[in-house]
This record gives C-alpha cells, structure tokens and sequence, in this order.
C-alpha cells in the first residue's frame, strides 16, 4: 500500500469499523508504515476533514484517532433517535474534575485536602460517568488510589491530550461543561 489516496482510504475504513479510537501503534501496524508517518498522514486527514464540509472529523484522543460526527450535525443525528444525553454535574463535580484534570494523578486524599470535604461520592459519580478512572495505586502508606481523566473526558471537552487543557476559573469550566453532549 504506496499510494497515499489508498493509504487514507484504509485507516479510514479501519476508523469507521472500529466505531472508537484505535491507537496510533495499531493504525501504524495495520497500514505497514512507521509510527511518524502514520502521525503525518493522520494529521494531512485531520485538516481535509476540517476544511470540508462533511458530517464526520478526524479527533485524536491522546496518542488514538478515531471518526466523529461534527457537533453542528446534532440535531439531525438526533432524528435517528440517537441522541447524546447531556449529563449535568454539580458544583462539587466540577471541583473535583478540575482538581483531577488539572493535577493527575492524584489521591482521594489530595482531593479532599483542596476541597476540604469529603469527595467519594463525587469520584464514583464522575467514574460512573466515565470522566475519570483509577490509574493505579500510589507508592505509599496504605497504597492509596491514583485517579485521572480518561480519553471520554478528552472526547466530552474536545481536547486531543491534557496538554490541551485550557487555564480556565472555575466558572468558566462549569458554562463550557454546560453546553457539551456527553453520549
């Protein structure tokens, strides 16, 4: 597979099968090109997506891609009864997603100590949402839980990696938050 027209027209193909992200590794793999190139033609995609006027995009999510539907379609993806729920959090929420989004990974600990209250049921709400998940355990006494933020959370705020995360207040985040489907 030489021809870079053939080239994209697989990893599309391949994206659209998998119906979510596929790494970078695997994308490489299946297409026979090394890791850099494959970032090329990727990104060489991303801006052709961008700049025609298509239903879908190319998003990267971390070190994955993966073919969505631009957000100004909605409301026609929504006559197929598919709909993207908007789930709604609290003040805690917020408080406690930005604290993890922002200092990850982190303890339960280290996020109470911010807030000064009690945050496990506002973890478990934010893992139930798939926005955070536990990464592992810290190198310390008792072996505390590491939570940080999962690809859904770069998917819901439109972010390619948590390099992207904006220096936004408080306030700021919760009108964004608002205003994004979460499916």
């Amino acid at each position: 597979m030489d021809d870079l027209r053939d080239i994209e027209s697989a990893i599309e193909a391949v994206l659209f099968a998998a119906g979510d992200s596929v790494s970078i590794d695997k994308l490489s793999e299946i297409i026979n090109q090394d890791k850099k190139t494959t970032i090329s033609i990727l990104s060489g995609m991303e801006m052709k997506y961008k700049n025609s006027p298509r239903g879908i995009m190319l998003r990267q999510l971390g070190s994955n891609y993966q073919l969505c539907t631009k957000p100004e379609y909605e409301e026609h993806i929504a006559g197929l009864g598919v709909s993207r729920k908007k789930q709604g959090l609290s003040q805690a929420a917020y408080e406690v997603l930005s604290i993890i989004a922002y200092h990850q990974p982190v303890t339960r600990a280290y996020i109470e100590q911010i807030r000064g209250v009690n945050s496990d049921n506002v973890i478990s709400t934010l893992a139930e949402k798939n926005l955070v998940y536990e990464i592992g355990r810290q190198d310390a006494p008792g072996r505390p839980k590491l939570y940080g933020t999962t690809e859904e959370f770069l998917r819901v705020f439109g972010f390619s990696s948590i390099g992207d995360l904006p220096q936004l207040g408080m306030n700021e985040i919760k009108m964004v938050m608002n205003d994004i489907p979460v499916d």
